[in-house]
């Protein structure tokens, strides 16, 4: 039991934070572009609660990856729908990526203070905010790197629709309806995951998080092999 709060303080925040953030800012990026459909609907917000799905929200505390529920985005009230759905669609990784460099910045600033270097009250702080930042790189690297896999219904899927010809793309788009079984299937049951997404995660994060790599693999090991 204190194992499994452990790990509640660890994933809670960043993992809600993440998640929360994506949606967020395809709403905010929609609005910017003529729809203001998810502020009337009330999903401009980082109120978690507002956001929460949840089947991807579990997952998010048992695999280390989840969703929330897409924010609602009207393609009728944009100038050029199909364009300007494309930058909606890339609105959420974005924000991923910008977690995913602040918390690379927490983690290298707080890295050298953590553990032995930190004494009494301050490791009782540095500690757990390590720990938090090292999460929060990981989460947000992985959410980036799926969502722009160019699968509709994803976010690449879009992007991809927005980049092709008028003909090409609506072929694309007819697809959506079965891209989340073809998700869970690439994700769960084919090479893909372990050949191609994981690398590419591991080495963005071995990046962002540089001499603080081993925090990284500290708290997943903590999280997901323990």
């Amino acid at each position: 039991m204190d194992l499994f709060f452990q790990k509640l303080s660890i994933i809670l925040v960043p993992g809600l934070l993440a998640i929360t953030v994506h949606e967020v800012a395809h709403g905010w990026v929609a609005e910017r572009l003529g729809d203001p459909t998810a502020r009337l609907l009330g999903r401009l917000t980082l109120n978690p609660f507002k956001h929460v799905d949840p089947i991807g929200t579990l997952l998010l505390f048992f695999i280390g990856f989840g969703w929330a529920r897409p924010v609602p985005v009207n393609p009728g009230n944009l100038k050029d729908p199909r364009r300007n759905m494309m930058w909606v669609a890339l609105g959420g990784p974005t924000a991923n990526l910008g977690l995913a460099l602040l918390s690379a910045l927490v983690l290298r600033g707080l890295g050298p203070l953590s553990g032995a270097a930190a004494h009494g009250g301050l490791a009782l702080v540095v500690d757990p905010l390590v720990l938090m930042a090292a999460f929060s790189l990981y989460v947000n690297v992985i959410l980036m790197v799926i969502n722009l896999m160019p699968i509709p219904p994803l976010d690449g899927g879009r992007v991809l629709i927005g980049l092709l010809p008028e003909k090409p793309a609506a072929a694309v788009a007819r697809l959506e309806p079965f891209g989340f079984f073809a998700v869970i299937l690439l994700f769960f049951f084919s090479p893909l995951s372990e050949r191609v997404l994981l690398p590419v995660v591991v080495s963005v994060t071995s990046v962002l998080a540089g001499p603080q790599w081993f925090l990284v693999q500290k708290v997943f090991v903590m999280l997901f092999r323990s």
